[in-house]
């Protein structure tokens, strides 16, 4: 009898990895931003968009989830192929912005 991995199947999306962190504990703190992915969101009705970024923090990396729309609109700018970088994320008037 086969098995799975007999198969040779792949994932179609990679998995981002670490622990999950709030944006606030990252805010006006550099970051590397190594992937993103932006995704219908579990908890808005419609189309709520939300932001997962895979980010490090000196050799830590984290996962971070934002619904901030300016943060997805510019994220989406930048091509997979010019990753990873560093940034800040500030708030700036109410709104997350990457500097």
């Amino acid at each position: 009898m086969k098995q799975f991995k007999d198969f040779g199947i792949k994932p179609l999306t990679k998995g981002l990895t670490g622990d999950k962190i709030k944006i606030e504990r990252i805010l006006n703190r550099e970051i590397t931003i190594h992937d993103y992915r932006v995704v219908d969101s579990k908890f808005e009705k419609g189309c709520k968009k939300c932001l997962h970024l895979q980010i490090e923090i000196g050799d830590t990396k984290h996962v971070v989830f934002t619904g901030s729309s300016i943060l997805m609109e510019t994220i989406q700018q930048i091509s997979k192929d010019q990753m990873p970088f560093r940034t800040t994320i500030i708030r700036e008037n109410e709104r997350f912005e990457f500097s």
